[in-house]
């Protein structure tokens, strides 16, 4: 099993979605990133929706086999790793 890159919390805080994959696991996540104020996220609010299929195709071809929700910080970031990983 190999590890999952996974960008900073800062590239999911600026409202990035992410694709990913290993083999033929895919993976995308999205952002739900809740403002603070108008130059502030708040984390605690916000979180990051994972999904996960196994195929050669892109994202809209595809049917999800699981999907998840983590908070938005370095335990949920890491939570989702372990996740993804599992699911290789």
């Amino acid at each position: 099993m190999g590890e999952i890159f996974l960008p900073t919390l800062h590239t999911f805080a600026m409202n990035n979605i992410f694709t990913g994959s290993s083999g033929a696991f895919r993976f995308r996540v999205k952002p739900n990133v809740v403002m603070a104020n108008p130059k502030e996220v708040d984390f605690d609010a916000s979180s990051m929706f994972a999904e996960c299929w196994h195929g050669p195709y892109c994202y809209e071809k595809s049917e999800m086999e699981d999907s998840e929700t983590f908070p938005m910080s370095e335990e949920g970031r890491e939570k989702m790793r372990t996740w993804l990983e599992n699911h290789i």
